[in-house]
């Protein structure tokens, strides 16, 4: 799975970019929203991790831009902005989950795995073959 990290703060990057990989996450790291918007827009990424307070373009804009433009990668904002007016604000402008600094890690790889099993299309129950039609959900 890839993943894109957009954090301006890069020692938390680093934390969080090294933790994901070792759970066998391929990971891009950008360091302000330009950047970030520009990688989202580029590759396919399996989900975004996305700060709000970035340099050059706030996430917000980064999210509005990416939902603008049908990018429907799911988004995890991950940010100090701990209001509910926030919360609320984040998850209106189409981010998928929102979680608050300071996090624990295994809450994070928790959300982002729910993400991802949230966005992984279901296999079809139908089988055809020829004009045969199975529905392997059903006995």
């Amino acid at each position: 799975m890839r993943i894109l990290l957009v954090e301006d703060e890069e020692d938390l990057a680093y934390v969080i970019k090294k933790g994901l990989e070792e759970e066998l996450y391929s990971v891009d790291v950008c360091y302000n929203g330009e950047d970030g918007l520009f990688m989202a827009e580029q590759v396919a990424y399996d989900a975004i991790i996305l700060d709000i307070m970035l340099p050059k373009v706030d996430g917000m804009t980064v999210l509005k831009t990416l939902r603008r433009k049908e990018v429907t990668t799911p988004v995890l904002m991950l940010t100090a902005k701990d209001l509910t007016e926030d919360k609320i604000i984040g998850l209106d402008t189409g981010a998928d989950d929102y979680l608050t600094k300071p996090f624990d890690f295994g809450e994070l790889l928790a959300r982002l795995r729910a993400l991802l099993r949230r966005s992984t299309p279901r296999k079809s129950a139908l089988l055809e073959i020829g004009g045969l039609v199975l529905d392997t959900a059903r006995k």
